[in-house]
């Protein structure tokens, strides 16, 4: 099977071979600038060689400490070949501007070589021994009683040097830890102490913002951090927010000191009065990234005014009063006008109209009924005569009081003798058909009914019903 060449791939391959006839058309640079050691110590070297290395290249360098391996950071000559490199100008700005004499900058020293296979092989197996040798000094420390922490051990690739980091709160004698380790390990040991920031440096990784520790990273000057930064940028003064890896204050808060210190000025300080465009008022507080200022105002209120809007008291115009707010009606006054009639002008309210009471129809069941009296000696003009208006009739209210005369109201429902009186009548069956005992009969022929006609009626139909039973129902007219 055929095999055809992809466009795309042709032009791959014709780039880099332009790329590769570019550089070998280029001389190499004359002087490197190498980053090494566990610290990242900065070094500029001359270069001697033959090849042309590129950024992050590795290099054998002779350092002021013995033969060591590095990392190519840039060429500081214009021919380097690549479009990163800079001139030695704009190097020696950065490192003014990073530190000073502070930064940990070298050049006595030279670039021999691009690193081979063999020199990369050796440096690993030294690597390998840091931890095995860290556990050795910690212990051999502990056993002499010395009042260190061995932080970390950093062989170099020739191996006739050996440099120890440890901490202390004061400074220790440690001569007779570097004599027992320099018959140990058959190298020259070279003591170092270093502080918090430092520490961290050599064992730290990544910090709470997600990012690699800025002091392993980038940085190298560690400068102290002031708390009056702190107080400037932060709103809490929290050590587990404003600590990082080191248990000092953060790097972080050096970046922005400039600019707060800047932005400060602007603003006036507190208690300070000054004039806004609603008035004169004092400062309360200020806000450094807003710019705003909290003034409160001679008449008690607070306001937040922009920095450009401050002026000195009495320059602004005194504010026009404001306009009072329209009253809101009510839920009554909306309703009583949707009440007004179209033709009416003043809008006065008109008397509501009651609703006319219908009436009750025949045989229709009362919910609640009045109460009936049962004496015998009722009056005849209670009932609805044939041919009369069915009217509603008031429901009577049962008094509790001593019973009526029988002269004065034709007797009491509740009265005794009526009630044997009516007992005795509608047992035998005997006596004149008065009223008391049609009541009786049309109440015996009308459906079973609930409430309390149904308990009214069951006592009559027994035949001894008591006066409350009679009194619990009532029939309704025209029945």
């Amino acid at each position: 099977m055929p095999i055809y060449p992809l466009p795309q791939f042709e032009d791959d391959l014709k780039s880099q071979e332009e790329e590769r006839r570019a550089i070998e058309a280029l001389k190499p640079p004359t002087t490197i600038v190498v980053r090494f050691g566990l610290m990242g110590l900065i070094g500029e070297y001359p270069y001697r060689g033959d090849s042309t290395p590129g950024c992050g290249s590795k290099i054998v360098v002779q350092s002021h400490r013995g033969l060591e391996i590095g990392e190519m950071l840039t060429a500081t000559c214009p021919n380097a070949g690549c479009s990163k490199s800079v001139s030695r100008d704009q190097m020696l700005e950065y490192i003014e501007n990073s530190g000073g004499r502070q930064y940990p900058f070298f050049t006595n020293g030279r670039a021999l070589r691009v690193a081979s296979m063999e020199d990369m092989q050796r440096q690993e197996k030294l690597d390998a021994l840091r931890k095995p040798r860290r556990d050795e000094a910690r212990q051999l420390a502990r056993s002499l009683g010395l009042p260190v922490k061995i932080v970390e051990v950093e062989p170099i690739l020739s191996g006739d040097r050996v440099t120890i980091y440890y901490s202390s709160e004061d400074r220790v004698d440690t001569r007779p830890l570097t004599q027992e380790l320099t018959v140990r390990w058959k190298s020259r040991i070279d003591p170092k102490q270093v502080g918090a920031r430092d520490e961290a440096r050599l064992v730290a990784d990544y910090e709470r913002c997600g990012e690699y520790c800025c002091c392993k990273n980038f940085l190298k000057v560690l400068k102290p951090i002031s708390m009056k930064a702190a107080k400037t940028q932060k709103a809490t003064l929290d050590p587990l927010k404003i600590s990082g890896r080191c248990g000092r204050l953060m790097c972080c808060l050096r970046y922005e000191e400039q600019t707060y210190d800047e932005l400060k000025k602007n603003l006036p300080h507190r208690k300070t009065p000054v004039g806004t465009p609603e008035g004169d008022g004092i400062v309360i507080d200020s806000q450094i990234l807003t710019q705003l200022v909290l003034v409160r105002l001679d008449d008690g209120t607070q306001i937040a005014v922009p920095v450009e809007q401050l002026t000195k008291p009495g320059m602004q115009p005194k504010p026009k009063p404001k306009a009072p707010e329209p009253v809101r009606e009510s839920r009554h006054a909306d309703r009583s006008s949707d009440r007004r009639s179209e033709g009416d002008e003043t809008g006065e309210r008109k008397p509501r109209r009651r609703r006319r009471r219908k009436p009750r129809g025949e045989g229709e069941k009362q919910g609640s009924e009045p109460t009936p009296t049962a004496e015998a000696g009722a009056d005849a003009s209670t009932e609805s005569k044939p041919g009369e208006t069915d009217r509603p009739r008031r429901k009577r209210r049962r008094r509790s009081g001593p019973p009526r005369d029988a002269s004065a109201g034709g007797g009491d429902s509740s009265a005794p003798t009526s009630d044997a009186a009516g007992d005795q009548s509608s047992a035998s069956g005997a006596g004149e058909a008065g009223t008391p005992r049609k009541r009786r009969r049309r109440r015996r022929k009308r459906p079973g009914s609930s409430g309390p006609d149904g308990g009214g009626q069951g006592g009559t139909d027994q035949g001894g019903g008591s006066g409350r039973g009679d009194a619990g129902s009532d029939p309704g007219p025209n029945q």
